[in-house]
């Protein structure tokens, strides 16, 4: 099983489906996600499919969506 970190090559990655939100816009401007092999879960940028990932591990996932889900997030989206 490879170990991937951060900022490796997205498309580096093998054996991975990329997951886009249903609300991503036409223009493709969307983080993907997609689950390893050894359990993390690497982000990429839709527009740049071959760019850098960034690698989490559940733990650090599950504290993000925690965080998304009480609105900690919020005020970061929807400012130009």
């Amino acid at each position: 099983m490879t170990a991937y970190g951060n900022g490796v090559a997205a498309d580096a990655i093998e054996g991975v489906t990329w997951v886009k939100a249903s609300a991503s816009d036409s223009y493709a401007n969307c983080v993907e996600i997609a689950c390893l092999q050894d359990g993390q879960v690497a982000f990429r940028n839709s527009r740049f499919p071959g760019g850098p990932a960034l690698v989490f591990t559940c733990s650090e996932m599950g504290a993000f969506l925690d965080g998304a889900r009480k609105g900690e997030f919020d005020r970061m989206i929807g400012q130009n």
